[in-house]
């Protein structure tokens, strides 16, 4: 009779019964030759969270137990070889054991993997996403671009400035040079710190990518427009997951060029723990020599207690430099005539400084094969003193503040059907001094005389949120995967307006951000492609600061998003179509900073269509993107200003060349964006327009010494602006083009390896 019991159960409970089956993921790590490799560190990640992990044997084996069914990554590592990272699909039965070759030693090109399928979907990450692998020993995927840690295909990245301001990522349709819509966090361990610095001085929000070392990255995932709950303020349009390595290969790289000079050394003292850091000097390649220099350290150790993962990681850094500035695109520069040097800045006296420390902590607590707990919280410094000259005269803008954060979630797989994630966030950002300053404008006659300040905005600032949120995920059907999550923003606001007390205002304000998806998968023999739905609410926190005006702003700006996503796999070539549909709220925040007044902008839509192809082959692989997007203003019926409608991107690698070469090149091309009005004395409603952006990126390296030296070329071949806006000359008020010009140079790097290299 009992054996009549427990098939009865399974017919009623099937998915519970494919959960109490003993589930593993086991296979064979190998070295360039086909030998057995022993003592590689195997680990089984979701969405950049280590699951579980072993150590392969005398022979090569390893053997994973794991509590469900998906696509997972298996990342193995061992001594003296790059690592290597593999996306796996683990059924309830028939799973085949796999093998992991480690390959040579990696060179210094970067090499990229990007997965969009939507079955990888769970309740960490309910929605397709790109996901950008890179290798330990990263080539600088931007030169010319300093900050930008790796190149994200379709994504193209601008910044005011090639000093130590962090270059922003820009995505179809959206105008994200102050980090409002865009979210970027850093992965330690399950927690996702934020690293989007809201209400700063300089504008309404900043994403700072600037702080990593490239090398330590290991991954970079984006997520779309319909964001899911755990992601919160900024995640309006896009938000960008940076995952880092677990173990650096000891090295030391030098890139140079007749202007400028990076070093960047790193370390493992233990399997699971690095150190790296990176000095950069430099003039850049514009005409206004920069002075720039930056110094970073970047640090991770792991721990395990039990069934406790602690993973903690610290972060400092400190930048400074001169400023190249705008400059007319159409008409000469004013200053050309008396102060000839400068004719890649408006104001030679334009210079910023800046320095950041984090220090972040997770404890991943595995209370089951199937629960989890979390507890996180990490504390952050930032300071920022920037002088800039907009064209109405040099202004100070900086600010001193201080970030703490902590959030504590469980995770619960229960059985296929579904799967829990309840949790709670707590954060509080207290910009202090957060001033602007107006220094009058520049007489080339005298260019380092600054003149008496007027102060025009000072305010002690504190947003501070609560946020409870829980998210529902698993198998409706046997081809159907759902979604829902919903999140609730509690956020308090407190102006302290030093200059004009009756300015100041304290407030708390409560924002619902619900989400839904629904995926279909169907089998891979049939000719439909795997397609997801997905709808989300979002917000972003405005600027609290009054400045000039006499009124409150809006406290936060909200967003409704629609996304579908097909792709399908057409004879080893990867297509995928992205259709997005978003719509914000009036915003009325954001200092201007020439004048002290807040931005006055109405409701918003933005609708995009992204066609990415992809295609590996045994020796490279090959990449493209293509995005058109509409975004403009619901009350004018104007298109947002600095929003690119364009961008189009081919990425391709090859892996072995003659005479043991690699290379790696992307163009990318952003055309023509709408940036406002007032252009035209004739008509000053007609449409300002800037110039197109293209972009040939390109690299070839060659490995010496059996692998332990690397020397390679990485160039940068540009025509275009970037930071491209429309700002006005004193005394005239008729609006100019302006922009940054993008130089075109070539560098050289060598890498040094310590230790083993794994070569034949």
């Amino acid at each position: 009779m009992a054996w009549r019991k427990i098939v009865i159960l399974c017919l009623l409970f099937p998915s519970s019964a494919v959960l109490a089956q003993e589930i593993y993921v086991k296979g064979r790590v190998v070295d360039p030759q086909g030998n057995a490799l022993a003592g590689a560190v195997v680990e089984l990640l979701a969405h950049n969270q280590v699951l579980a992990e072993s150590t392969t044997g005398p022979d090569g084996e390893f053997r994973i137990k794991i509590g469900s069914v998906g696509e997972f990554v298996v990342k193995v590592t061992a001594a003296g070889f790059r690592p290597v990272s593999r996306l796996v699909t683990v059924r309830a039965s028939g799973n085949s054991a796999i093998e992991i070759s480690m390959g040579q030693v990696a060179s210094r090109i970067e090499n990229i993997t990007v997965t969009a399928d939507v079955n990888e979907s769970d309740v960490l990450s309910p929605d397709p996403g790109e996901r950008v692998f890179v290798r330990q020993d990263l080539l600088d995927a931007n030169p010319g671009r300093p900050g930008a840690p790796v190149s994200i295909p379709g994504y193209p990245i601008e910044t005011a400035s090639s000093g130590i301001k962090a270059p922003q990522y820009f995505a179809p349709g959206v105008a994200g040079d102050h980090g409002e819509p865009i979210a970027q966090f850093v992965a330690v361990g399950g927690y996702l710190v934020p690293n989007n610095l809201s209400a700063n001085a300089h504008g309404n929000g900043y994403s700072d990518p600037n702080i990593l070392i490239p090398e330590v990255l290991e991954s970079v995932q984006i997520d779309g427009g319909a964001f899911n709950v755990r992601e919160g303020n900024h995640s309006v349009n896009l938000a960008a997951t940076y995952g880092l390595r677990s173990r650096l290969d000891p090295f030391l790289t030098l890139t140079g060029d007749p202007r400028d000079l990076d070093v960047v050394a790193g370390i493992s003292p233990t399997p699971e723990s690095w150190m790296i850091f990176e000095g950069s000097l430099g003039n850049g390649f514009l005409d206004r020599l920069e002075h720039r220099q930056q110094y970073k350290g970047n640090a991770q150790r792991v721990f395990h207690l039990g069934e406790h993962r602690i993973s903690l990681l610290g972060i400092g850094y400190y930048g400074q430099s001169y400023v190249p500035g705008l400059v007319p695109l159409f008409a000469p520069n004013p200053g050309d005539a008396d102060f000839p040097n400068v004719g890649d800045t408006i104001d030679p006296r334009q210079k910023d400084q800046t320095h950041t420390a984090l220090v972040a902590l997770n404890d991943l607590w595995q209370l089951s094969n199937r629960q989890q707990l979390q507890f996180s919280g990490f504390f952050r410094t930032y300071n920022l003193s920037l002088f800039s000259d907009f064209g109405q005269g040099l202004i100070r803008q900086s600010e001193f503040r201080t970030v703490v954060g902590g959030s504590a979630n469980y995770l619960n797989r229960i059985a296929e059907y579904l799967s829990l994630l309840g949790g709670f966030d707590y954060e509080r950002e207290a910009p202090r001094r957060d001033d602007l300053d107006r220094y009058g404008f520049f007489a080339p006659s005298d260019p380092s005389y600054y003149g008496p300040f007027t102060p025009v905005d000072g305010n002690n600032v504190t947003i501070g949120s609560l946020t409870p949120y829980i998210a529902g995920e698993g198998a409706v059907a046997r081809y159907f995967r759902y979604y829902l999550g919903w999140r609730r923003d509690e956020i308090g606001f407190d102006n302290d307006d030093l200059l004009h007390p009756q300015n100041s205002f304290q407030k708390w304000v409560g924002v619902n951000s619900p989400k839904a998806t629904i995926s279909f998968l169907p089998k891979e023999s049939w000719y439909a492609p795997l397609i997801s739905v997905s709808f989300g609410e979002a917000f972003f926190t405005e600027d609290p600061r009054i400045g000039t005006g006499t009124t409150e702003g809006t406290p936060v700006a909200t967003s409704h998003s629609y996304q579908l996503v097909a792709s399908r796999t057409i004879h080893k070539t990867d297509v995928r179509l992205t259709l997005g549909h978003v719509t914000s709220s009036a915003e009325f925040a954001k200092i201007d900073p020439d004048t002290g007044l807040q931005f006055d902008q109405g409701p918003s839509r933005l609708r995009f269509m992204v066609i990415a192809v992809r295609r590996n082959f045994r020796l490279g692989s090959l990449q493209a993107s293509f995005s058109k997007a509409d975004a403009r203003d619901l009350d004018s019926g104007d298109p947002t200003p600095e929003a690119p409608r364009t961008i189009g991107d081919l990425l391709g690698t090859v892996e072995r060349l003659p005479f043991r070469l690699e290379a790696k090149g992307e163009f990318e091309y952003v055309a023509t964006k709408p940036l406002g009005t007032g252009c035209d004395p004739l008509n000053l409603n007609a449409e300002c327009t800037g110039t197109p952006v293209k972009e040939f990126r390109g690299a070839v390296v060659r490995p010496f010494l059996n692998g332990r030296l690397d020397a390679g070329v990485n160039f940068l071949i540009a025509s275009g602006y970037s930071g491209q806006t429309t700002e006005s000359f004193y005394p005239s008020t008729l609006q100019e083009v302006v922009g940054v010009r993008i130089p075109s140079y070539a560098s050289i790097n060598v890498t040094y390896k310590f230790g083993r290299t794994g070569a034949p």
